[in-house]
């Protein structure tokens, strides 16, 4: 059917919110997090192998870009936590208005790269 009727918006229609951001930002953090939780057996299972293995895995996480893979993932670990603890308030009904979502979207935002860079500069000493 050929009809004159307009097509439902579309992401290119909205203008972005913060909340829209953070909300598709959660869900691919979610889905980042997901992917490299299948390292975390592998990782366990090069160390079982033995001293070797195990000096062979601390070269693989030195390399930079490694590294800075490892850290893109803190950060997506640290602001998939902040903002699901946002959504909880929200469950529990706090945290709804317009200005106090604002609010809490900023809030995660700072959290997460504080705690991401937190992390970051603690390893980087030790």
């Amino acid at each position: 059917m050929n009809t004159k009727r307009p097509l439902s918006p579309h992401l290119q229609i909205y203008k972005p919110q913060l909340t829209s951001i953070l909300s598709i930002t959660h869900r691919f953090t979610g889905v980042i997090l997901s992917m490299f939780s299948i390292l975390i057996p592998f990782s366990l299972l090069f160390i079982s192998f033995g001293s070797d293995y195990y000096q062979l895995f601390l070269l693989i996480l030195d390399h930079i870009i490694i590294k800075i893979i490892l850290f893109g993932t803190l950060f997506s670990l640290a602001f998939h936590l902040s903002n699901g603890i946002r959504h909880l308030f929200w469950d529990m009904g706090l945290g709804l208005s317009i200005k106090d979502s604002y609010m809490s979207g900023y809030l995660v935002i700072l959290v997460s790269l504080t705690l991401t860079l937190f992390i970051i500069f603690y390893t980087l000493i030790n």
